[in-house]
């Protein structure tokens, strides 16, 4: 853990699932930090992914997830002929818009999170093979899900920054708090 998360309030499970969200996509969004959307966009270790990928990736995803929940159509539906494009910008996109959707998204999500009767509340999984037929799952374990998927993309991000100019996630912390690192 770079970040602290702080201990939540007494009985506010919600409060620590979003923390802690809140904390992974922190480590994601630091990954891009003085960076230009050339550099965000490259793709400088043996991977395919680059950091601007991952921002709209993970921003997409989550906003699946959450629309799936509530019932609703997501914004982007992915297919094989187009799944790749969740992992790069395309033509009018840039870092900092994908940025800004990945605020709203975070913003719906814990309105969602926040407004449900209870974390037991259940929605079907979708109709996909690697889903079991007829599945359902609690909104506590969306958010789990989600702090696992961002986890491991923001995982992800440390080996592309650090593989693009050595930066690593204390020094990215450092940098955004105004100070610098060892």
């Amino acid at each position: 853990m770079v970040t602290h998360v702080p201990a939540e309030a007494r009985g506010d499970e919600r409060g620590a699932l979003l923390s802690f969200l809140a904390e992974q996509r922190g480590g994601i969004r630091r990954a891009v930090l003085g960076l230009s959307d050339e550099q965000a966009g490259s793709r400088p270790s043996a991977s395919e992914l680059s950091l601007a990928g991952l921002v709209k990736h993970v921003a997409e995803v989550e906003q699946m997830w959450v629309s799936l929940a509530k019932g609703e159509p997501p914004a982007v539906v992915r297919n094989e002929s187009d799944w790749h494009e969740c992992f790069r910008l395309v033509e009018g996109e840039t870092v900092a818009s994908q940025l800004a959707y990945g605020d709203e998204v975070a913003a719906r999500t814990e309105e969602f999170v926040r407004s449900v009767p209870s974390l037991d509340d259940t929605f079907a999984l979708p109709d996909q093979p690697w889903f079991p037929p007829g599945g359902r799952v609690s909104v506590r374990w969306l958010c789990l899900h989600l702090i696992r998927e961002t986890a491991r993309h923001a995982g992800h991000a440390d080996i592309v920054r650090e593989s693009l100019d050595g930066a690593t996630a204390f020094e990215l912390v450092a940098k955004e708090q105004g100070s610098s690192w060892g």
